[in-house]
Parts: C-alpha cells; structure tokens; sequence
C-alpha cells in the first residue's frame, strides 16, 4: 500500500525533450528507478516507492540556463510538481535534500533545474524541533524590544587585536544598539580566539549595561569544525553570552539541527554561501525552499538580504524572502527576519511599504560605525528612520523635525549616506 503522506516539490525545468518525458525521468532518478530495468523493480515496487509527476505546466522555447554534454540551441520551459512518497524519506532531513535536491542537478537531459516551493506533510513538521526563541523569545531576551531591532556588524570585521576589539564593542555596546555579531568571516583564529572574544564582549556589555539599562545581544560565531560545536556554544554560553551564530549553508543543515538539540540561546542564521545554490535561476532551490529547511532546523534568525543592499536580489526577492519567513510552519515561532548588506537610513521607508511588518533585525555596519556623530547617534538615527517609516512621515521631514528638537542624528545620517540636504 503506497504511503498517502507526501513531499511535493514544483521544479522549473528546461529539456529538449518533452517536459512530461524530462520530468519523468527526474522522479525516476530521484525514487525508485534507472535508466535500465534491474532485477527487482516491481510493479509492487514502483506503485509504493516511485515519485509521481502531478503536473507539467509547459512555458515555451528559450535558451539553455545550463550546459550539457550535448549542445542545444532552444528548450522546452516547464513547472512540473512531483510528489515523494514520505516512507522513501522518513523525517531526516539530509535524507530529504538528498531525495528532492540531489543527483536530480546532474541530469543531461535538464538544461535547467531548480527546487522553486515544497509542501511538507504534517507528520515531517512535527518531527523537527524548529526555532527555541524566534521573534517572541529574541524580543524577550532583549527586554521586550519594541518595534524594529537594530543590530550591527564589528567592523573592521577581521584583523583586530584584542585591544582593538574591546574598544569596538564597548563603543557599540553603550550605543543601546540590540545586537552585536561577529562577521561570517570571524571564527577562531589565533590573533583573536573565541575564547577570548567571548571574555572581552560579555566583559563590555555588562559594564556597558549598567551604565545604559539596555541589554544588548551578540552573536559570537561559532562556525568551524563539527567536532568542537557543542563546546564552542558551551563557552558562550558559560560566559553568560545571549546568542550564537552558525554559516548555516557552509556547516549543512544536519550541523543546525543537531546545534538546535543543545542550544541555550537563540541560533543567528548566517547565509554566507548561499548564493552557489540559489543565484542562478535555472538551478539549485528557491530561498522559499531553503529557509523552510532551516527553519525546521532550528534557526531562530535568518538572513533575508536587504532592500538597496550591494547584494545580487532585487528589492522584490527579499521582500518575498521576508514574508515568506514570517509565514506559519508547523506550531513554530517565526524566525527573525535579518536585514543586512548596505542598509542605512534610507532603507526602512521603502522596507516597510514592500513589507508591512517591524518584526524584522537591521543589521547595519557603517551606518552605525561610520555615523558621523559616532555609532549611538547611528543607532539613533535608525530607530528614527523606522519611526518615519511606519508613521509615514518622510524621510527628509522627519530630519529636520528631530534636527530642530535638539537631535541631528537622523539629519546627520541622511547627509551621509542618503543624499538629503
């Protein structure tokens, strides 16, 4: 009897072939079957464990997104949903990526292939524990933070000697900013070890702390060999550290989750990598897909981009991005949507009309550091860009409002890196 719980996958696909055909043979590769009849396929066999096409959806000729062995000219485009029979997957997650995001890329006959949205059934969602904090436990840790949370990025965000880098974070930490976190480039080396950033941060934002009455969180990244995973979360932890951070499409969602099973604090996911399987159109799988992933992993940030950011998506992409992490999953907390890569004052307006939402992270590097009146006035200035923003006041009025109240920050960041006058 065939399992009536199932995985269903949308593919964009491109083949010479017919789409029905090329789809086919996709499920086939990817369940039950191979390019020869062996000994052992059954029709009893194939009826329990083949992945079945549910559609095929044709969308007209156009060029190859991908090479091949052999050269082509035009293809066929096509949407084709393809449902897994649970029982081939079970609830492992790698066992699921390998199944709806494996060898299925390597097919000559796809001159594009990539995952665009997956359903889950109910009983794979409940097998995972996703998010410990999210949105609500974030707010929580940091106060019941109100509005959007503004966090930034030590900068320079490698080479800083240990004086250097007490310097940066006791500035940082006394601007009443909500987070802090190591750059994706920042692990372990020995000119500044974890060990002894975890010492020197914790150190700062407690004193810091006393003087503010706002308690600030840092991320400390905890990306690096498997094997010292849970000690690394256990010396943040033991310092009285508020939050980790993992690369999570470098350490692979397996390391997510099983930092999920001990974490006792909230697991910042960091994106670096993500693009080599997402930027190309014609493979890899949607951010859709990814992020549900890790969300059942674990993640309770995660990196969205960010609107006028130096990075490839458009604004559209990451306000899509940003919903799609705010949307329900199982009886999980939502993650924390993470805005990063070039975000100043100028980004919230446009952010809050594509999105509607403050249930969202800034993380804004120079414009906090490089604030011309130093990194509180920065932090400043951005709480009163989404203040505007959300109050619909423009930019430049709300500028000059504050600036005749007695605080120039939000004009001042508007002249530097906005343009206003």
């Amino acid at each position: 009897m065939r399992d009536p719980r199932v995985v269903r996958c949308t593919y964009y696909l491109e083949s010479e072939i017919d789409p029905e055909q090329a789809a086919a043979a996709m499920a086939g590769e990817q369940s039950s079957g191979t390019f020869v009849a062996v000994p052992g396929e059954s029709p009893r066999l194939r009826e329990r464990h083949a992945a079945q096409v549910i559609s095929v959806q044709e969308l007209g000729l156009r060029s190859p997104s991908l090479p091949s062995r052999t050269p082509a000219k035009d293809v066929r485009a096509a949407l084709a949903v393809v449902e897994f029979p649970m029982e081939n997957i079970g609830t492992d997650l790698a066992t699921l990526q390998t199944t709806v995001a494996g060898n299925l890329f390597e097919l000559g006959e796809l001159f594009a292939c990539r995952l665009q949205d997956i359903e889950l059934p109910k009983e794979f969602l409940a097998a995972h524990h996703g998010p410990a904090f999210g949105i609500p436990g974030t707010r929580t840790l940091l106060g019941n933070a109100d509005g959007v949370m503004i966090g930034t990025i030590i900068k320079p965000n490698v080479g800083l000697a240990e004086d250097e880098f007490r310097l940066v974070v006791r500035e940082l930490a006394r601007s009443s900013i909500d987070l802090i976190k190591d750059d994706e480039l920042m692990t372990d080396p020995a000119y500044l070890p974890l060990e002894r950033r975890v010492a020197i941060a914790t150190e700062e934002i407690r004193e810091a702390e006393q003087h503010t009455g706002h308690p600030v969180m840092y991320a400390f990244n905890i990306t690096g060999d498997l094997a010292g995973l849970q000690q690394r979360h256990d010396l943040v932890v033991q310092a009285g550290g508020r939050c980790v951070m993992l690369n999570v499409p470098i350490m692979g969602l397996p390391a997510l989750a099983w930092l999920r099973e001990f974490s006792a604090v909230p697991i910042h996911g960091h994106r670096a990598g993500l693009a080599g399987s997402m930027r190309a159109p014609g493979l890899g799988m949607s951010y859709r897909v990814w992020q549900q992933l890790a969300r059942l992993a674990g993640a309770d940030h995660l990196h969205v981009s960010g609107l006028g950011s130096k990075f490839y998506e458009s604004d559209t992409e990451v306000a899509a991005n940003v919903r799609s992490l705010l949307e329900p999953l199982g009886d999980f907390p939502s993650p924390v949507p993470t805005l990063s890569s070039g975000q100043n004052v100028t980004t919230p307006g446009p952010t809050y009309a594509a999105v509607g939402t403050t249930d969202l992270l800034m993380l804004a590097g120079g414009a906090v550091a490089a604030h011309p009146d130093g990194p509180a006035a920065g932090v400043r200035s951005l709480r009163a860009a989404w203040a505007a923003a959300v109050d619909g006041v423009p930019l430049e009025a709300a500028a000059h409002t504050a600036a005749q109240a007695g605080d120039p920050a939000l004009l001042h960041a508007g002249r530097t890196f906005g343009g206003l006058a």
